[in-house]
Parts: structure tokens; C-alpha cells; sequence
């Protein structure tokens, strides 16, 4: 999602230097559309698994609900700012990451069940709700805009960084369970 807002940015930048330059905009907006679009199916084959073996296995909903989080407040980014094809593409993307935690949420067992539901309802409504609520009545609209702004971003790096450092863990997991072992 953050690829998609600096296609846009760099789009009306452009726009802003030369209006010879809308030939170039629109292409980088929709190209912005596509890769978002993209990022959203790209779990596809993972809920495909998950509905084919009618089990989660070891598959984690955090990912997912971080990344409904992160698409819910882009779209009211896009919503406040106002961006039309921004609020349609994530728009899309969230509606796509409901489907995929109600398909996780059919096919976990009863304890996983219960843990996403409430981080769900914490992370997904609690921090949405408080977002909007905190902006719209205690902010005028440009102030709105900077601090939704400023929180997507955050939550796009958080949602982005956070498997790397899962990547960056790892290996030394492994190397003390190995250790442990001998």
C-alpha cells in the first residue's frame, strides 16, 4: 500500500511541475490501483490452502489483521483527503481482508478462534474507532489529514517490518534450539 501512495504522490507531483505531464499521471494512478491490487490477492493461494485442508495449520491471522487495520485507515485517508481511486482500490483490499479472516476464523480452532476475534475487535474496531473519532472531533480537516496520514504510514512500515524481523529472529532460534539439543 505504501508503493501505491508514492505512485500517486510522485503522479500529482508531476502534475504540479508541468499540466503537460497528465498523460503520465493518469498511467501512474492506475498502475498504483494494479499493484495494490495485486498486493491484496497475493495471500490468495494461502486461503485457498486453508479452505482446501479445512484447517489453519500454522498459518497466524496477525498478519492479516494488521494489514485490515492498515487498509481500513487508508481508505479513511483517502475518504477525509478526498481520493476516489485511493478509497476504491483499499476499499477493495479491505473487503478482501475480511473475507480472508472470516475464512480463518471458519476453518481455526476454538483458542485461535477466540484470540483473533478479540484482537480483531481491539485492534481492527478499537483503534479505527478511536482514529476517527480522536481526529474528527478534536482536529480541523488539514490536522485530520496530517495525523491519518502520519498514523498509515506507521502502521504500513509496522505491517511491512514486523516479518522481517520474524526473518531477522529466526535464524537465531534455531541456532539456540540447535545448540540446546546437543
Amino acid at each position: 500500500m505504501e508503493i501505491t501512495v508514492i505512485v500517486g504522490v510522485l503522479g500529482k507531483w508531476i502534475l504540479q511541475q508541468n499540466p503537460i505531464f497528465i498523460t503520465l499521471h493518469l498511467p501512474l494512478l492506475f498502475s498504483r490501483n494494479i499493484v495494490a491490487a495485486l498486493l491484496f490477492l497475493s495471500p490468495l493461494s494461502t486461503f485457498w490452502r486453508i479452505i482446501k485442508n479445512r484447517s489453519t495449520e500454522a498459518f497466524e491471522s496477525i498478519p492479516y489483521i494488521v494489514l485490515l487495520l492498515n487498509a481500513t485507515l487508508w481508505t479513511y485517508y483517502g475518504s477525509i483527503k478526498p481520493d476516489v481511486l485511493l478509497v476504491t482500490i483499499i476499499g477493495f483490499g479491505s473487503l478482501l481482508m475480511v473475507v480472508y479472516l472470516s475464512i480463518f476464523l471458519t476453518f481455526a480452532p476454538s483458542k485461535i478462534k477466540i484470540r483473533t476475534a478479540v484482537l480483531v475487535a481491539v485492534v481492527n474496531v478499537g483503534v479505527l474507532v478511536a482514529a476517527i473519532l480522536g481526529t474528527r472531533l478534536t482536529m480541523r480537516k488539514r490536522a485530520q489529514v496530517n495525523t491519518i496520514s502520519l498514523l498509515c504510514h506507521c502502521v504500513t512500515v509496522f505491517s511491512f517490518a514486523s516479518p522481517l524481523v520474524a526473518i531477522a529472529i529466526f535464524p537465531t532460534y534455531k541456532h539456540i534450539k540447535k545448540n540446546h539439543s546437543l
